[in-house]
């Protein structure tokens, strides 16, 4: 199962630093969500982009999770001639990570 299936997502940027939120379609699913998506896994996921280091922020209350993933964007958005300087596209990456069954 991918992550798809159970949540969206949305990004943001800062500079060199990508924020990525995870939120769940069904808040039953944000424990199951919380044991799989460590911030070693989002990195290891991610490591094509993501050189530096993935923080993870918990919003049980909203049944979301917030991912700030450091030296993510090339450079950063003004500095980088990569075809997605936003970042964009990674939360659609990071839906594809697989949660098992």
């Amino acid at each position: 199962m991918k992550l798809r299936e159970l949540a969206h997502s949305r990004t943001g940027d800062k500079g060199n630093t990508l924020n990525v939120s995870v939120i769940c379609h069904d808040a039953g699913d944000y424990e199951r969500l919380r044991a799989v998506l460590t911030p070693e896994r989002v990195k290891a996921h991610l490591r094509e982009v993501v050189r530096g280091e993935v923080v993870r922020h918990e919003l049980p209350g909203i049944a979301a999770f917030n991912f700030v993933l450091g030296d993510a964007l090339g450079g950063g958005v003004t500095r980088s001639l990569a075809l997605d300087a936003h970042g964009k596209s990674l939360s659609s990456a990071l839906l594809d990570l697989d949660v098992g069954e």
